[in-house]
């Protein structure tokens, strides 16, 4: 999938926490989503938190289904209020990739 490609689907999927996402979709909007944070963040902090606000639905339900995609849950994603541990944890989920045919 290309970063265009990616993009797309995910806003497509805005809300849809169903089904999986693939690493390079996840990974080329973890990208967008970083790019377009920081250049909104030397524009004005009122841009930055309104994108990061609007943001926060699509960047969930990618996170969600990248997680389906490696055969666990979407709620793993409270992991991210675990400091250090919680986040290591759902980045090496993140990365791996299928192994296996799973229930999502």
């Amino acid at each position: 999938m290309t970063f265009g490609e990616s993009i797309k689907t995910c806003f497509s999927k805005y809300a849809n926490f169903d089904g999986r996402a693939s690493r390079s979709e996840f990974w080329w909007f973890f990208l967008f989503s970083l790019l377009a944070s920081m250049a909104t963040s030397m524009i004005s902090q009122t841009l930055s938190a309104l994108f990061s606000l609007v943001m926060l639905l699509p960047s969930l339900a990618v996170g969600a289904r990248r997680l389906h995609d490696t055969n666990r849950s979407g709620w793993f994603l409270l992991l991210w209020f675990v400091p250090l541990i919680g986040w290591i944890v759902l980045l090496v989920w993140a990365v791996q990739g299928a192994r296996e045919p799973n229930r999502f």
